[in-house]
């Protein structure tokens, strides 16, 4: 897909939003959702989505929306940071098929770095369920 194009409302974040497709939910607030992705990078691999906006990209969203998304990012990095411990935070955001976009539906991804480990492949092997679960409990309680 392009930098343009027509909202898809089958997205797999919007029918998250739903309910009509499971997650691990880190946080939630009445406009943003913050979830384990469930084929992450590297453990704690969390994906920050609005729960309102029809935005494809960052080309898209509205001003009070991208406020929204980053302000549910800051307060994940913090709780990440305190939870896990990491060297570094990587915050990627991919805007068109060619930059790595896979899903249409704008998303920030928040990544906890460690020294000397290897990233795994955007969009590799998915996590076990139990393992994503006792990732996002830890990043809960420390929000």
């Amino acid at each position: 897909m392009s930098l343009t194009g027509a909202y898809d409302d089958d997205n797999v974040f919007a029918r998250i939003v739903r309910g009509e497709l499971p997650s691990v939910k880190v946080f939630e607030d009445d406009v943003t959702l913050a979830i384990m992705d469930a084929f992450p990078q590297a453990e704690g691999h969390v994906l920050v989505i609005h729960k309102a906006s029809k935005a494809r990209n960052l080309l898209d969203v509205e001003p009070q929306a991208l406020s929204e998304l980053t302000a549910t990012v800051q307060r994940m990095a913090r709780a990440m940071t305190a939870a896990l411990d990491p060297d570094g935070l990587l915050l990627t955001q991919f805007n068109g098929a060619p930059a790595g976009q896979t899903v249409f539906h704008l998303h920030f991804h928040l990544i906890p770095r460690r020294e000397g480990e290897a990233l795994a492949r955007h969009g590799g092997g998915m996590a076990p369920a139990d393992q994503l679960q006792a990732v996002a409990a830890k990043i809960r309680a420390a929000l």
